[in-house]
């Protein structure tokens, strides 16, 4: 097979797919960078609180994404397929799932927050500044979880159109009221860390009004609406298992990891974290492009196997991961270009600084591989199904290699910043070489029961 699709329709299904999702991780990220930049100025400590507490809610989010794409591999499918009413199901499905995750997080949230912000941190000042971020965020476990899968689920019948006009005008509400609370501006008290978290909560209303009303009163090609809401969806449990909890549970212990990366930065020290917060976003910032086309290539897959193409979307996989390389060459050179402008923007202390760029480096090499992976793991092989295999290496790579070496690095053999965060990250490098196997073998499409019925 050639390396790249020879068909102009192609691209331009890939760019109205990825375009509107890139542009909304861009806003995304924006709101990150300027929140880090404000609670940056009030010092490291309220920073480092707010990134610990975000790292808790991150388990959370990334759990929605895992249930939302998930979703999206038969909603793309289904779409391809027109099966409208089994469409309505998947959304049913998922808002059930979304509704006793995000108690448990509430719950654990409402009743144990310092003791979660110890995980975390041994600093008292640390933790004093995460527990008023995470009391006041709890409404956002609910608002953010329905308007992150509905969004999900809209981009893979190709409304990212929708996503992106709630992020924009999510942004504005952040950062205006960010800006209001944080230093007390138009009459409002300054709240520090908690007036971060409240700018947060009001960006996350309007997030959800915006998606959801969509949804219930607008939407055409999903067609769900309120009274949907009580329809059986006992037929499609069974698929819906085997395909979307794989995506979930590796999604979640892909969070849950993430945040075990984070307690060993934590005890490593609050510099470490506050360094590692300013790469962060970064890597965000260089990685949007990556993250669109992630996504579109998972709807893109789902659907063109819907349609009965399984040469066309083999073609295609390769193509994806060819974008994924050279994409990520591009993120790597312009972290390498910007990565004094960025950590001068914050208020740091001269060793912080240090390590910062440090890790900046450090985070060049880990985004060549891990644009491809990421196009391959959560877009290309879960568009074709192929969840159960992708679920097993992320748990290998990420729990027996990544963190143990993490942790052995930071705490016992006390490596500089950027070999700490290369082996906090060597999974992102395994996985590249076992995707791009799983790829070349055919074996990642999957039928689903309507197909094979």
């Amino acid at each position: 097979m050639q390396i790249f699709v020879r068909d102009k329709k192609f691209y331009k299904t890939l760019a109205v797919f990825a375009l509107p999702i890139a542009a909304q991780q861009m806003i995304t990220v924006g709101v990150n960078m300027a929140d880090n930049i404000m609670l940056g100025q009030l010092g490291e400590n309220p920073m480092s609180g707010a990134t610990l507490a975000n790292n808790f809610i991150t388990i959370f989010q990334i759990m929605c994404m895992g249930m939302g794409m998930g979703a999206s591999v038969l909603m793309s499918r289904f779409y391809g397929m027109r099966e409208n009413v089994s469409m309505k199901k998947v959304v049913n499905v998922m808002f059930r799932l979304e509704f006793v995750i995000a108690t448990i997080f509430a719950a654990a949230t409402a009743l144990m927050p310092s003791l979660i912000m110890k995980l975390y941190s041994n600093d008292t000042e640390v933790i004093k500044a995460g527990v008023g971020y995470l009391l006041i965020s709890i409404p956002c476990y609910y608002l953010n979880g329905y308007a992150l899968t509905t969004s999900l689920l809209l981009r893979s019948v190709g409304k990212a159109n929708v996503p992106l006009y709630s992020s924009i005008c999510s942004f504005f509400i952040n950062i205006f009221f960010n800006w209001v609370f944080i230093f007390g501006n138009c009459g409002a008290p300054a709240m520090g860390v908690n007036g971060a978290a409240l700018g947060t909560l009001l960006a996350r209303v309007v997030e959800f009004t915006i998606t959801m009303g969509f949804l219930f009163f607008r939407d055409k090609v999903i067609q769900f609406r309120i009274p949907d809401l009580r329809m059986s969806v006992r037929d499609l449990l069974p698929e819906y298992i085997s395909i979307s909890i794989p995506v979930l549970v590796s999604d979640t212990l892909l969070g849950l990891g993430n945040s075990a990366i984070a307690v060993i930065m934590g005890h490593i020290g609050s510099g470490f974290v506050a360094a590692n917060a300013i790469t962060t976003v970064t890597m965000q910032l260089a990685t949007v492009v990556i993250q669109g086309i992630s996504q579109a290539s998972c709807a893109i897959t789902g659907i063109t196997l819907g349609e009965g193409k399984v040469e066309k979307a083999k073609q295609q996989g390769i193509t994806f991961a060819a974008l994924g390389f050279i994409i990520g060459g591009a993120g790597c050179v312009l972290i390498l270009l910007l990565k004094n402008l960025i950590i001068g923007a914050y208020k740091i202390t001269p060793e912080t600084r240090k390590l910062a760029g440090d890790l900046m480096v450090a985070v060049a090499f880990i985004i060549w591989f891990q644009a491809a992976n990421s196009i391959l793991t959560k877009g290309t092989l879960r568009g074709g199904g192929d969840t159960k295999f992708l679920m097993v290496f992320d748990i290998i790579f990420l729990w027996v290699c990544s963190i143990p070496l993490g942790a052995f690095a930071g705490l016992v053999w006390h490596w500089s910043g950027f070999w700490i965060l290369m082996m906090l990250k060597i999974d992102q490098f395994l996985k590249c070489f076992v995707c791009l196997a799983r790829l070349k073998s055919g074996k990642w499409i999957k039928k689903i029961v309507k197909e094979s019925a």
